[in-house]
């Protein structure tokens, strides 16, 4: 009978806990109901003095801070992008590319920057030919273009920013030397390129300490890349395309053989170009315009507004609504794809 008695208190505690917390999940979706329309269970984020969004928490510090400190949007962007950088090795960093579409409100107006680095002079059909490649090469020396993220942060900080190069890299900078904790998703990209970094000597020294590539929560450290942004901050972009890194960055493409030399570099220029647009519904939708692969995004979207999305049958998820969007990727990429030339102006060649 006690033994009875000490389970009925037991299943009333969680009778008890059970209500409670089910009366606070009904008062909650109570008010998400008036809210907004939605699924997920996390607050959306409401901010007087802007919001940053970023894959890592680290680069979304970066940013705001930046805006607690007087900067603008695109210094957010630029010390946001910086330390994705550090903290995502495999992603891009100081040796990619910059596209970026920014908003001027005073001026009522868009402006596109496309930063793709553009290919060596000396990277010819003839010079492919030569190595006994058929094909464009995806990885090694031959695949590498003229990085153009240092002269599109240039461009966007002189343009539009309010602080200086410096301050928006500063702890981008900090966060190299000082090393940061590795996350899970991070250390297991990581692991998967250990063969692959292991090829380069000098990627394996930077890259795999201990010679294994770090484990979640161990802190990495980056001081060659804390140094090169170090460069850039004091030295703007010409320490980049002229200065110490360049001199680095030409080292090293002589080692491997590649072809890109010191004009290359010296001479590369980002450009300000005019977002192409159009209208899906009642929106809007602004992209950058060829070499960059926005221009298959809008076209996806004129083939979308053809279908009666978020009718009956049409609903987000459903077979109707999946099978439109495939099949409008499809034959973008089909008509438009990797293997097609984009001309300017948006000319696209199928190349089979």
């Amino acid at each position: 009978m006690r033994e009875r008695v000490k389970k009925m208190r037991i299943h009333s505690g969680v009778r008890t806990f059970v209500w409670i917390f089910c009366g606070v999940a009904m008062l909650m979706n109570g008010q998400l109901s008036e809210a907004q329309d939605r699924s997920q269970g996390r607050s959306m984020v409401i901010s007087k003095g802007g919001i940053v969004a970023a894959e890592s928490p680290l680069a979304a510090q970066a940013g705001v801070r930046i805006l607690e400190r007087g900067g603008n949007a695109v210094d957010a962007a630029i010390a946001t992008n910086a330390m994705m950088g550090v903290v995502e090795p495999m992603m891009n960093g100081i040796g990619g590319d910059l596209f970026a579409i920014v908003y001027d409100a005073k001026a009522n107006k868009l402006y596109g920057i496309n930063a793709s680095g553009w290919a060596p002079k000396g990277l010819t059909i003839e010079y492919l030919q030569k190595q006994g490649l058929k094909s464009m090469p995806q990885q090694g020396v031959n695949a590498i273009t003229v990085p153009g993220m240092v002269d599109g942060w240039q461009k966007l900080a002189d343009k539009f920013g309010r602080k200086k190069l410096a301050e928006d890299l500063a702890a981008a900078i900090r966060t190299a030397q000082d090393g940061f904790p590795v996350p899970e998703w991070t250390a297991a990209y990581w692991a998967s390129e250990v063969d692959y970094l292991r090829r380069d000597e000098e990627a394996t020294k930077t890259y795999l300490p201990g010679d294994r590539a770090p484990k979640v929560g161990e802190i990495f450290r980056n001081p060659e890349l804390a140094w090169s942004l170090q460069q850039i901050a004091q030295h703007g972009r010409d320490a980049f395309y002229k200065g110490e890194i360049a001199a680095k960055i030409l080292e090293s493409m002589k080692h491997h053989g590649g072809p890109m030399n010191a004009e290359d570099l010296k001479e590369y220029s980002s450009e300000f170009v005019e977002p192409i647009s159009t209208t899906y519904r009642d929106w809007t939708v602004y992209e950058l315009p060829p070499n960059v692969q926005g221009m298959a995004a809008l076209e996806m979207l004129n083939i979308m507004e053809t279908f009666p999305m978020g009718q009956k049958d049409w609903g987000f998820g459903s077979t109707n609504a999946l099978h439109s969007m495939i099949e409008a990727k499809s034959w973008r990429m089909r008509t438009c794809g990797n293997t097609s030339e984009i001309r300017e102006g948006g000319d696209c060649r199928w190349g089979g």
